[in-house]
């Protein structure tokens, strides 16, 4: 409809637009012929399809205007609608191709008055259709530009917006392996204890009072630990803060080794511990991650090979940190090498969450091993 219009306005335009200058006596306005007539609706009419064929529009406009120079001999405007159709083309060909056409059209219309006018290659009637010409094409041109340019910035705001929820997407589940490795390194041990003393007190309740009343009390310090930390990493879920907080500030350190040591000795395990180098204060995440692995590698030592007897060794080197746990238990060289429990993978991501490295697996002369070794330099420092 808006083409439609267009077209019948500059139908009427070309109608009652004045001639060139020396057209007629005193300038005045002079119908055109049949065949201006004619030729005016062919270019005028074409116009109303150049959203859907701009190129074939261009073609015939242009056609008409030289038709229309040749018979009628330039007098009355048609450059016009030649103008709309280079513009059309120039929104929506690349800048090169743009101008290349735009000057090609120009070139026709100026050899073509040129050679049948008998204009002057410098005069008014030859360089005003190469104005208009120029004028639409830099128009057509600027126009491309400028819808190139929006959909860029939309295509920067849309990939912006995925890359915002993908990366909103990526927190959320580190959030909950991060949430779920804590709470799993905070309630196994203690669990395994109350396990353990639990099966004591069962065991002697009856033979040794005395001894099932320790065990019991093993399990209700336990339990009470459990529930301590429990709510200490519960209220940090709760209050909004940093990453790093939820990270550290729960977190024991090595500093609590020898209570840790206290808690499975007491429930019955075989445990020899040695300590290398100066210690010193650790940066706190690797602090935690330390102490983390430890836990859980004394852990699966009372867990699975309850009757074992296990020796840690922390190795405090100039800039890093050794943690290895070693147990004499029964294993089977062709099991749990690979990490398949969430207990391995939660030490394997602690010791990579501190950018250091983690081996767990067999020994071939029996027993299990598991080795940390985390980086203490200033990266991991919060």
């Amino acid at each position: 409809m808006a083409d439609t219009i267009l077209a019948v306005c500059v139908y009427a335009m070309t109608l009652l637009a004045p001639p060139p200058p020396g057209a007629g006596p005193h300038g005045q306005i002079q119908p055109l012929t049949t065949y201006g007539l004619a030729l005016a609706s062919v270019v005028c009419g074409a116009l109303v399809f150049r959203q859907r064929w701009p190129r074939a529009v261009l073609a015939v406009t242009v056609a008409g205007l030289v038709a229309y120079v040749v018979i009628d001999g330039g007098r009355g405007p048609l450059d016009l609608g030649s103008a709309i159709a280079v513009y059309t083309v120039a929104s929506r060909v690349p800048h090169r191709k743009a101008w290349a056409c735009g000057g090609l059209v120009a070139l026709v219309v100026t050899v073509t008055k040129v050679v049948f006018v008998g204009s002057a290659w410098l005069a008014p009637d030859v360089l005003a259709p190469i104005a208009s010409i120029g004028m639409a094409t830099a128009v057509g041109d600027a126009l491309r530009s400028w819808r190139a340019y929006v959909a860029a910035v939309e295509e920067r705001a849309r990939r912006a917006e995925e890359t915002r929820e993908e990366e909103a997407e990526r927190r959320v589940m580190e959030e909950r392996l991060r949430i779920a490795r804590e709470l799993h390194d905070v309630l196994a041990h203690h669990i395994a204890l109350i396990n353990v003393q639990a099966q004591v007190a069962a065991h002697v309740l009856t033979i040794e009072p005395e001894q099932a009343r320790t065990a019991l009390g093993h399990v209700r310090a336990a339990g009470k630990e459990a529930l301590d930390e429990l709510r200490t990493t519960v209220g940090l879920l709760r209050r909004p803060g940093s990453h790093d907080e939820l990270l550290t500030e729960p977190a024991p350190g090595l500093d609590r080794l020898p209570e840790l040591v206290d808690s499975f000795t007491a429930a019955g395990l075989k445990l020899g511990w040695m300590v290398y180098g100066d210690p010193r204060p650790l940066p706190a995440p690797v602090d935690l991650a330390a102490f983390r692995i430890v836990q859980e590698a004394l852990t699966n030592v009372s867990k699975h090979a309850p009757r074992a007897t296990a020796s840690m060794r922390i190795d405090y080197a100039s800039d890093e940190v050794i943690v290895e746990v070693v147990d004499d238990g029964e294993s089977d060289l062709l099991g749990i090498s690979s990490g398949t429990g969430h207990g391995l993978i939660g030490m394997r991501e602690r010791a990579l969450s501190v950018e250091g490295t983690f081996l767990a697996g067999p020994m071939e002369d029996g027993g299990f091993r598991v080795r940390a070794v985390l980086p203490t330099s200033r990266k991991n420092e919060p």
